[in-house]
């Protein structure tokens, strides 16, 4: 009898060109589905909660894969997949799920952090996963940026060009920035997000915090919903999905 197999992963997203498959590209999908085949002799498609861009990394992503034999216990999962995994892709849990469960459809929020470090020159540890910038405003000023975000917006300005989304209207429960451990952190929460967005929200507050335009100037951008009115976009390794929320109470 078969089962819906629940992951949670983590992953450096360094060399693959984002979670989805794509024709002669390394991507992470792609290299966890290798694992699963290998370990339960069938292909699986594994559905990840969404699809990270290339160069993004991921502490939280959860996927799901169906097994059509029971031939390994679902808490054992992590542990057997990660023996066919590279070091840069992690396992951290699996469990059986109810066969309701969608990764993707299931979800009712997804969190977001992107990370800053004040200064050109970033140690080599810290360099793949930091955006080391020498002219980040305050935290105190970016932070009435953020606030600016929270609520439920048509995000057009800050969607790309190629965005499949019919609509590019979003929810957003929580946006702010805060120091920690010398670094500064974005961290935002929505129901979902467009492809881009937080990278080009990122470097368009930083752009109007350098320029010393008003919080109320980033509402209007917002109003706008007009692509060439964003600022530069962010590059991919600053960002993390950090968690993905299951249940309403935690968004």
């Amino acid at each position: 009898m078969g089962m819906r197999i629940r992951l949670l992963l983590a992953y450096d997203g360094t060399r693959y060109c984002g979670w989805q498959r794509q024709p002669d590209q390394a991507t992470v999908q792609e290299t966890l589905e290798a694992a699963v085949a290998k370990l339960i002799g069938e292909e699986a498609p594994v559905i990840a909660s969404g699809r990270t861009d290339s160069g993004v990394h991921a502490r939280g992503q959860v996927c799901h894969f169906d097994a059509a034999q029971a031939s390994v216990p679902p808490e054992k999962y992590s542990l057997a997949l990660n023996r066919y995994l590279p070091r840069d892709i992690r396992i951290l849990e699996s469990g059986r799920a109810d066969e309701t469960f969608h990764a993707r459809y299931s979800a009712v929020a997804r969190e977001y952090r992107y990370y800053l470090l004040r200064g050109r020159i970033a140690d080599p540890f810290a360099g793949r996963y930091v955006y080391s910038h020498s002219q980040i405003p305050p935290v105190t000023v970016l932070d009435r940026y953020a606030a600016m975000l929270v609520g439920t917006h048509d995000f057009t300005t800050f969607s790309a060009a190629g965005d499949p989304s019919e609509s590019k209207t979003r929810r957003i429960y929580a946006a702010s920035f805060f120091p920690e451990k010398g670094q500064v952190v974005f961290r935002i929460v929505g129901n979902a997000f467009l492809w881009r967005m937080v990278r080009s929200l990122v470097g368009t507050i930083l752009e109007l915090g350098q320029n010393g335009v008003s919080a109320e100037q980033l509402k209007e951008l917002i109003a706008a919903r007009d692509r060439s009115m964003a600022g530069p976009t962010a590059p991919p390794r600053g960002l993390f999905l950090h968690k993905v929320m299951y249940d309403a109470g935690t968004a």
